[in-house]
């Protein structure tokens, strides 16, 4: 007698999103079954990485982060043709770091002049995340959506506190928006029928469910990560049913693990290869959870990513 193996139905889908323009775009989504149950379902279309691009020079990166990107740290259109021409990035993810209030507080006009630059200068999707502050993000976004008028963008973090005016801007200006909420299915799915009402287009609108890095606060995250696909793929829950973002670069990368020399950690190993390790656990996780865009950091961790997916998604 052949053995059967036990099946979960699915009566939902993962919508497929196209995000940027040109024979670049990408499409995301798709899926019909839990992330790589192949034998229950499909995975149509492979999840994808952005590379990170800072727009002022950091000063508080470990050295093995920072050491691919020493020579152009201080450019952000020369980093993001780094990113696109030497390690091959099919996705740049521009984070404003320097808007924030409590830091460099750069205006949303000198943002969005930068912001502008980089769209011209890559023919890649642009992901533009803000500073976490969502008074100032308002400011900045609505700059920038406006002065990118029809780039489609995808443009975040969009807060039950900004969605209105950020939402807005997105529907008039065409761009996709990354509705972020703080670890909770309900939040998430809160802010989501809060953006379909404002007249979002279901086909612009990405889920950022929060995460954490490895040993930092991960395994919520990654069980609310779960808990939205087992609602949009087997209770067919539609607010759910958007693809998922995880910014994950900068959370590994700003952990005392992944910046700590020999010297001061002698017992967790090689440095250069620990934060490398640490991004590459942490977005292998996500991605099982069902992240469908990850937006990493260092590229010995993204090409150890690539492999895997090119390995479980081989036809």
């Amino acid at each position: 007698m052949a053995l059967e193996i036990p099946k979960v139905s699915y009566s939902g889908k993962i919508r497929e999103i196209v995000l940027g323009k040109g024979d670049k775009a990408i499409t995301v989504g798709g899926g019909t079954s839990y992330p790589f149950y192949l034998f229950e379902g499909q995975m149509p279309l492979k999840p994808r990485i952005a590379m990170e691009v800072y727009d002022s020079p950091p000063d508080d990166w470990a050295p093995t982060a920072l050491e691919p990107f020493a020579d152009v740290a201080g450019d952000p259109v020369a980093w993001a043709k780094k990113c696109i021409d030497t390690y091959g990035a099919e996705m740049i993810a521009l984070q404003l770091v320097s808007t924030d209030p409590n830091g460099e507080n750069r205006s949303a006009e000198e943002a969005a002049a930068l912001t502008k630059k980089v769209a011209e200068a890559v023919d890649v999707p642009l992901i533009v995340w803000g500073c976490n502050n969502a008074e100032k993000d308002t400011e900045v976004l609505k700059k920038i959506a406006e002065d990118c008028a029809g780039r489609s963008l995808m443009i975040g973090p969009v807060t039950e506190a900004n969605y209105k005016q950020v939402g807005a801007v997105a529907i008039g200006y065409e761009h996709t928006v990354i509705a972020s909420t703080p670890i909770d299915i309900n939040l998430a799915k809160q802010l989501n029928i809060l953006l379909g009402n404002l007249g979002v287009p279901d086909g612009r609108i990405l889920i950022d469910p929060t995460t954490g890095a490895l040993g930092y606060g991960l395994e919520y995250g990654y069980s609310v990560m779960e808990r939205i696909r087992m609602a949009a793929l087997t209770q067919e829950d539609e607010r759910l049913q958007f693809p998922m973002v995880c910014n994950l670069g900068k959370e590994v990368w700003k952990t005392k693990e992944a910046k700590q020399s020999r010297d001061e950690a002698p017992k967790l190993g090689d440095p250069a290869k620990r934060g490398v390790l640490m991004e590459a656990i942490t977005a292998q996780l996500v991605l099982a959870a069902g992240a469908d865009i990850l937006i990493m950091r260092h590229p010995e961790s993204i090409a150890l990513i690539q492999d895997m997916l090119n390995d479980l998604l081989a036809a």
